[in-house]
């Protein structure tokens, strides 16, 4: 019997590699959609809707938190100049990955994991401190700190990201790593790899 797991997804193009390799090792992956960071609005829905695609395309369950971006934006206030992979970034895997740990103590589910693990844009140790901290928050939950850049995921990412015609992002997610990606771009429409319009209405 698969043994099931919580895995936070932060997109599908991050998340498909990932969920083919926990089904073809045993694994159940329960997908939890909690990303109150990302803006605007209409991209949480875009990414929303392709992990949502893909999960169902798999027969996987996914389940979403509510969308609570101004309580996110107190929850780093303070921190708005931090740079990307600076505190701000810590403080908010703290606040998804604890969201991740309670919804896993809610299943009765030990494990949880993230595909955050797996962005290029990420510092694999602060995600690995968050969900350790989530963990120790969180009674019966344990943090699996599996390094998803190692063993080919990277490409086989590529692969499903082509094959499935994922919306692709060229920023993190929040308005912070926004602005800071569309001037290093020069334009703020530079970040999307396609129209937002037309990559909601697929």
């Amino acid at each position: 019997m698969p043994t099931p797991i919580v895995l936070h997804c932060c997109c599908a193009p991050c998340s498909s590699a990932i969920i083919e390799w926990m089904l073809q090792n045993d694994y159940l992956p329960i997908i939890y959609y909690c990303n109150p960071n990302i803006y605007p609005q209409q991209e949480y829905l875009i990414r929303r809707d392709e992990c949502t695609r893909y999960a169902h395309q798999l027969g996987l369950e996914i389940l979403e938190d509510d969308y609570q971006h101004e309580e996110w934006l107190a929850f780093i206030r303070g921190l708005e100049k931090e740079p990307e992979r600076g505190s701000r970034c810590l403080e908010c895997f703290k606040w998804r990955l604890l969201k991740t740990a309670k919804f896993a103590q809610s299943r009765g589910i030990e494990a949880f994991t993230t595909t955050l693990a797996s962005s290029r844009w990420k510092s694999l140790e602060q995600i690995n401190l968050a969900g350790a901290w989530a963990s120790a928050q969180t009674t019966g939950t344990r943090f699996w700190d599996k390094n998803w850049r190692k063993g080919g995921p990277q490409e086989r990412r590529n692969q499903l990201l082509a094959i499935n015609g994922f919306y692709n992002q060229q920023y993190c997610g929040c308005e912070f790593s926004f602005r800071g990606q569309a001037a290093d771009s020069k334009s703020e429409s530079a970040v999307y790899s396609k129209p937002l319009a037309d990559s909601h209405s697929k």
